[in-house]
């Protein structure tokens, strides 16, 4: 009996592959989202996010793999890392009602349910010294270095308009439950996962961007309910946003 133990699996393949399997046949067992996440109506594409909203399945091999379920999992970690640090530092953060465990998230929901967002804090106040306005916003984003130094060098506005777009949108929906919200800057963290490093900035609201995502979310929403396929963000199937798009097969098999 010949065993070829140069094409054999590594231990550390197959540890890898049996948590790999275990977080893939979790994912399965999580209920594909229903509405359209208030953080996704900064996205580029307005048929992209019919797709997304529909539930429409991905091209093939464009299911999250194992290894993009860890990565967001490391990201979530580290989100709750910031906040315990933001605590110690002297906010007063709020990420759950009451900021129990038990607590349900601060969010909000419109349009019959159809647009939904959770926030990720509500900073009640700061250290002392800061002259914080609040309540504020708290948004908080993980990113490889590459990333973080744009976000650092330009700000979120610029370099992560998806972002930007998020943050407006919350603070707009988030006003009938926690008044003057909108009238303080939101704080946006952003953490360098490669470095540990981190970038805080205030962000003013900005009420022309959250109405223009208000508008998008409606006008996705009417076209999907229409049977309307919302025109492409490019016109060739090369475009930068397309060639990473888990829908872009079907979609340029479409009409325009």
């Amino acid at each position: 009996m010949n065993l070829d133990y140069n094409h054999r699996p590594s231990f550390a393949d197959r540890v890898n592959a049996a948590v790999d399997q275990g977080l893939n046949a979790d994912q399965a067992t999580r209920p594909p989202r229903d509405y359209l996440g208030g953080s996704r109506l900064g996205h580029a594409c307005e048929r992209a996010l019919q797709f997304e909203f529909t539930a429409t399945p991905k091209d093939e091999g464009h299911d999250f793999s194992g290894q993009s379920l860890r990565i967001f999992a490391i990201g979530h970690a580290l989100e709750d890392l910031a906040v315990a640090w933001l605590r110690g530092a002297g906010f007063d953060l709020y990420t759950r009602k009451g900021n129990r465990p038990d607590g349900g998230q601060f969010g909000f929901s419109v349009a019959g349910g159809r647009i939904r967002g959770h926030v990720d804090g509500i900073i009640a106040a700061g250290p002392e010294g800061f002259d914080l306005a609040v309540p504020a916003l708290w948004e908080c984003k993980t990113m490889n270095a590459k990333n973080w130094r744009a976000c650092v060098k330009d700000g979120v506005t610029k370099s992560k308009p998806v972002y930007a777009a998020q943050i407006a949108v919350y603070q707009a929906y988030m006003e009938s439950s926690v008044p003057c919200i909108s009238a303080a800057p939101a704080v946006f963290t952003a953490i360098n996962k490669d470095t540990a490093e981190m970038h805080h900035e205030m962000v003013p609201f900005d009420a022309d961007l959250a109405q223009r995502m208000s508008d998008r979310g409606v006008r996705i929403l009417q076209a999907t309910d229409a049977g309307e396929l919302l025109p492409r963000v490019a016109t060739t199937p090369d475009f930068f946003e397309c060639r990473f798009c888990s829908w872009s097969a079907r979609c340029w098999r479409l009409p325009a």
